[in-house]
């Protein structure tokens, strides 16, 4: 955790300032996190109070994550979903007064005991719809125990190499509905970026400048989330491989040699107006955090160096032909 908020997709600059806090308090909050989603979140099947204590739990702990790292949607559906931890008493107690009377429901139209069928029918009907109403608990629970194995199963695999049946973690791979435990099973250790750049001449270079991802060093990082930059947001998981693995990296070059619109409008602005660059290459960096002191002296957000070319230079031919000059000379980091 001690890197933590400079090594993630879209770093924000609360998490600027909240990874230059003590370790102790990286420390906790990697045992809160833990404490959270393993110990805590059995509460959701505990009677109502402790949901509702759960409840306050949860959502300042996911507003947190949305200040400190664009994780786009997925902390506000867990927002969302936390709203079902409440229940309408608690709801309509917190509700200003002029509302409650709208809400409560009334004791005129609200059905008591006497109101209720005291003995159901049994005719053929009921009987199939019990029938059906079972097959579907039947079926739903056997899927669920099916997904809970192999997500389980995936997680032990993370560290050790239980001797576990394959077969239902296979089955269930062509639908991408169970995996790795977290969207990021493993935090990277080190922040990588990858930048476009475009010359008229092949000496001089220009770098096509992003929207959202980290680039300029005197730029602070911003908070975007629940918006997802896909573009950004994939170049920063190409960033950790190679280019080979990641064709959006040199689909993006040939395009940028014919100043492509579409492609373009990725990018904050073109730096090649009047006529498309010649050559394109693409550079891999390493970025840091800057420290107060250094951030305090000059005013940067960020250190970075070069790491050399991360897909091969290409450069398009009087005839119209697309020929590689230079290569890729960065390994991948995965």
């Amino acid at each position: 955790m001690d890197d933590y908020y400079q090594n993630g997709p879209l770093p924000t600059w609360i998490g600027w300032y909240l990874q230059h806090l003590p370790h102790w308090f990286h420390a906790a909050t990697v045992a809160g996190t833990l404490a959270l989603e393993i110990v805590l979140v059995w509460m959701l099947f505990l009677p109502r109070r402790w949901r509702i204590v759960c409840f306050f739990i949860v959502t300042p702990w996911q507003v947190g994550v949305i200040l400190s790292a664009n994780y786009t949607f997925l902390n506000y559906l867990v927002l969302a979903m936390g709203v079902l931890l409440l229940d309408d008493e608690f709801v309509v107690s917190v509700l200003p007064a002029r509302w409650r009377h709208r809400l409560a429901p009334s004791r005129s139209t609200a059905i008591t005991p006497s109101d209720e069928t005291p003995f159901p029918p049994t005719d053929k009907r009921s009987e199939i719809r019990q029938l059906w109403s079972r097959s579907k608990l039947f079926a739903s629970s056997a899927i669920l125990v099916w997904i809970f194995y192999a997500t389980t199963t995936e997680l032990v695999w993370m560290f050790w190499q239980a001797p576990l049946p394959t077969f239902p973690v296979a089955a269930l791979e062509p639908f991408r509905i169970a995996n790795q435990y977290g969207l990021f099973a493993v935090m990277t250790r080190a922040r990588y970026e990858i930048e476009f750049q475009g010359s008229a001449d092949g000496q001089n270079w220009v770098a096509y400048p992003f929207r959202y991802k980290p680039q300029a060093l005197n730029q602070p990082p911003r908070i975007y989330a629940p918006y997802q930059p896909r573009f950004d947001w994939n170049l920063w998981f190409a960033s950790l491989g190679s280019w080979r693995d990641y064709p959006i990296v040199a689909n993006t070059e040939v395009r940028l040699l014919s100043n492509d619109a579409d492609v373009l409008a990725l990018f904050a602005r073109n730096p090649f107006q009047r006529e498309p660059p010649r050559q394109i290459r693409v550079m891999l960096w390493q970025y840091w955090f800057t420290t107060m002191s250094q951030k305090q002296q000059t005013g940067l957000w960020w250190l970075r160096e070069p790491l050399g070319l991360y897909a091969p230079t290409i450069e398009r031919a009087p005839d119209g032909q697309i020929k590689i000059i230079e290569p890729s000379t960065v390994q991948s980091r995965e």
